[in-house]
């Protein structure tokens, strides 16, 4: 497999906090850019009365564009099966050959396997979600909706296509490979 290239993604969280974690370039260009993060510890996704395991094992293949109000992790466990498409709700997304970074406006959006969307964190705002960040959020949201579905038929061609699920097995089974480091909170 030899050395694997790192980029690390910055999320500035709405409260100037960091988090960072260290990914695998898939595609990089001008504008956008497709990373690979294996996840190592199992988590939770809290969604309204709907709670969405993300198991130990699974892992992202994350999307960023420069040009868009939103980031998207596409998530498959271990077997490749599709756990869900998460959107952040961003802005001021930059992205160089070594770091993609982005701000995070809380909002984000889960679409699940069975069609089903959710819109998460509203209850954090420090505002109603129209006024907030001066309806900035509102409208970010309004274009991933109307998008949506068009953003989700590309990522799931991809999939099965340029990144499909045994390109990245040798990366899965590593006991740590370069896309599993944990993500490290900064203040």
């Amino acid at each position: 497999m030899g050395k694997v290239e790192i980029v690390t993604e910055r999320k500035i969280r709405y409260d100037s906090g960091i988090v960072e974690y260290a990914c695998v370039p898939l595609d990089i260009r001008k504008g956008s850019a497709v990373l690979f993060h294996a996840i190592r510890e199992a988590f939770t996704i809290e969604a309204g009365s709907r709670n969405i395991r993300i198991p130990k094992g699974s892992y992202t293949t994350a999307y960023y564009w420069t040009d868009r109000p939103y980031n998207l992790y596409f998530m498959r466990d271990g077997e490749g099966r599709a756990l869900g498409a998460y959107f952040n709700i961003v802005r001021n997304t930059v992205i160089t050959a070594s770091m993609v970074s982005y701000e995070d406006l809380i909002i984000d959006c889960m679409a699940l396997p069975d069609g089903e969307v959710l819109i998460l964190d509203e209850h954090e705002l420090p505002e109603p979600l129209d006024r907030f960040e001066n309806g900035y959020v509102r409208r970010a949201l309004d274009e991933l909706t109307a998008s949506m579905r068009d953003v989700l038929s590309a990522v799931i061609a991809d999939s099965v296509g340029i990144y499909r699920h045994d390109r990245f097995i040798p990366w899965l089974g590593a006991k740590r490979d370069p896309g599993s480091a944990d993500g490290v909170e900064r203040q």
